[in-house]
Order: C-alpha cells, then sequence, then structure tokens
C-alpha cells in the first residue's frame, strides 16, 4: 500500500505433575483452575474511561516540532471506535506538558470503581520514553503511569489498564527485508506488583521512527482502529494485537520516494489475564 507521508512521528516452588495437580484438587476441594481465574472481570457497570490526547499544533519557539497533519483523522476514529466499546471518551486537544500531565492526575482522583478497566490513547510527536507538549516540553512515559499504577490509584488496581502510543521513539527507518514462506472474588485481598495489569502498545520499536498519512492518518492507530472494530468480542486482545502488528509489517510502506520505509508496532504486556472487548 503507497502512502503519501509526512512524520517521522523463598525455596523454589515445587512444580506439580499433571497426576499430582489432579489429585490435589480432589483432595482439597478448593482451588479452582477454571478459565476465570485468567480473565479479566468485565461485568462493571461500565467499560471505563477512555482518554485521548491529541496533539497537532507545536508552539513555532520549539522550532523542530512541525505540525502533524493527519493526526485528526486518528483522534475522531479512535474516539468513534472506543465510543462504540463502551467507553466515556474524552478528547482533548493541543496540550502543553503540564497539561498533559494534569489530564492523568485528574483521572487517578476519579473514583473508577464501577468500572472495568481504563484506556489512554497519546498521539504526538516523541522520542524513546515519552512524548512533547505543545509548548516542546517532554513528558515521561513513567510520569503519566503513575497516576494510575497500584499506587496511584486504588480503584483501577487489578484493572487493565491500556494505553496507546502514536508517536515516534528515535529516528532510525526501518528499510525492511526479505521473508521465506507465507508472505479477584470471596478470596482474601493479596498483594500485587504496582506495574501490573498495564499494556503499552507502541505505533513502533524502540530507536524508530512512526509514519502518519497526512490525509488518511497513521498505520498504527488506523490498523488498531480496524482491528477492534472486526474482532472485538471474538478475540482475546492480545490476538487483536498481533493483527494489528501484522497488517502494519505486511500491508504498509512509504512511497519510492522514502525507498519503502516499513514500520513494526512494538507491545508491551503486563496483563496478568486476558482481556476481552464486549
Amino acid at each position: 500500500m503507497k502512502q503519501a507521508l509526512h512524520d517521522v512521528s523463598s525455596p523454589s516452588p515445587r512444580l506439580l505433575s499433571r497426576t499430582n495437580l489432579a489429585s490435589f484438587q480432589q483432595d482439597s476441594g478448593s482451588c479452582d483452575y477454571g478459565e476465570d481465574k485468567y480473565r479479566y472481570k468485565m461485568d462493571y457497570p461500565c467499560m471505563g474511561t477512555c482518554v485521548i490526547i491529541n496533539i497537532k499544533n507545536f508552539d513555532l519557539k520549539t522550532g523542530s516540532l512541525e505540525t502533524r497533519n493527519g493526526t485528526d483523522v486518528d483522534a475522531a476514529e479512535l474516539e468513534k471506535t472506543f465510543s462504540k466499546l463502551g467507553y466515556k471518551v474524552t478528547l482533548v486537544h493541543d496540550q502543553t506538558a503540564d497539561q498533559i500531565v494534569d489530564l492523568l492526575r485528574d483521572v487517578s482522583t476519579q473514583d473508577h470503581s464501577n468500572s472495568g478497566s481504563f484506556v489512554c490513547v497519546l498521539l504526538s510527536r516523541g522520542d524513546e520514553g515519552g512524548i512533547y507538549g505543545t509548548d516542546g516540553s517532554f513528558v515521561n512515559l513513567d510520569e503519566l503511569t503513575k497516576f494510575v499504577d497500584g499506587n496511584g490509584c486504588r480503584s483501577l488496581v487489578g484493572k487493565p489498564k491500556l494505553l496507546f502510543i502514536q508517536a515516534a521513539r528515535g529516528n532510525k527507518l526501518d528499510d525492511g527485508t526479505l521473508s521465506e514462506g507465507d508472505s479477584m472474588d470471596g478470596q482474601t485481598p493479596s498483594r500485587i506488583p504496582v506495574e501490573a495489569d498495564f499494556l503499552y502498545a507502541y505505533s513502533t520499536t524502540p530507536g524508530f521512527n512512526a509514519w502518519r498519512d497526512t490525509q488518511n492518518g497513521s498505520w498504527f492507530m488506523q490498523s488498531l482502529c480496524e482491528m477492534l472494530r472486526r474482532f472485538s468480542g471474538q478475540l482475546e486482545l492480545m490476538q487483536i494485537m498481533t493483527r494489528v502488528n501484522n497488517k502494519v509489517a505486511l500491508e504498509y510502506k512509504t512511497t519510492p520516494g522514502r525507498s519503502g520505509k516499513r514500520q513494526m508496532p512494538c507491545i508491551v504486556s503486563l496483563l496478568t489475564k486476558e482481556f476481552y472487548f464486549p
């Protein structure tokens, strides 16, 4: 697919054999290895909040941070997609670094007890580890996620927190290569890691650029919305994200003038269970 592009955006635990496991289950009468143990509970009154931060225009004083034409297409499609999935969507445009931080801080003060998950989408220019606000100031991703982790927001503990990031993570360009073959209910509360239950879906791998079509939006976000529309309610989230990877990696390349560059999304999962959209 050819695109007109602009952007360069303690003892070791004893393992149980199958026989021992069966014996343990029979003798104890209290160990349930049913599928629900491995799936996030999603019977909350609402799916949750989705915050979309769309940065298109940068202050002139930033110099090299050019307007991100095409990002409004992504923002509109994302708003529509997550609204249909049952999220309460908040879409904001052109925020400074401090305003971005304030938005996530505000999320942390809200009560998410009736929500099953949280989604945050970041659309901006960036570098490894974070994104830029309209004022050219850099916001580290860690600074944002601390507001919704196990310490920052208690009502989101144990619930999936999904972050989708459209931004460059460096200046390297992917030339591609030739391939062969086919082109917690009723249980005593327990402590869990503060960083548990996050999914980070990056538009590109560390050090590399991310591409955006000035008329049709970015490769990654448009592919994400398409796969969510097609497979939500059918496939588990990581299966959906694998299809996003496939589409971006195999169906997109830059115009000949840019030597047919490619892009590979990067999905980092700290989820502890399977997640299904409705």
